[in-house]
Formats: structure tokens, sequence, C-alpha cells
């Protein structure tokens, strides 16, 4: 089962942006998520066409399963 850790920001023009994380460490440590978002918010490196990063507004992890078929 494939695992990504979704960083979900608000931006300085009211959307929402994201980053994701591939194959998160697991159990996840909401404090080290929290300070890390609020890290990336203030190196400020980011910019969308939403403007920048202006505030952690959640992370979730999202599970999938994927099934693949070979086409011969």
């Amino acid at each position: 089962m494939a695992k990504t850790l979704e960083l979900q920001f608000g931006t300085e023009f009211g959307k929402t942006a994201r980053i994701s994380v591939d194959n998160p460490k697991e159990p996840i440590d909401e404090a080290a998520v929290k300070e890390a978002m609020e890290k990336i918010i203030e190196a400020d490196i980011f910019f969308t066409s939403s403007g920048n990063f202006a505030v952690a507004q959640g992370a979730r992890v999202i599970e999938r399963n994927v099934t693949e078929y070979e086409m011969n």
C-alpha cells in the first residue's frame, strides 16, 4: 500500500497549496510536522499562482492501493 504525507498550506491570496511527501516515516509526529511546515513558510521558497505560503492548514496521510496489469 502506497502512503503519502500531504502538507496543506494556506496562501496569501486565500487558496490552498499542497506539498506531498512519499513514504513518510511512521508513526507521524504531529509536532515535528507542524514545526517543519512553519519552517517552510518562514523560508519563503515556494511561490504559487495563489501567492506565497502563509499558514499551515493541516496535514494528512493518504493511503492507496495500486494494482498494475501488464498489457501484452
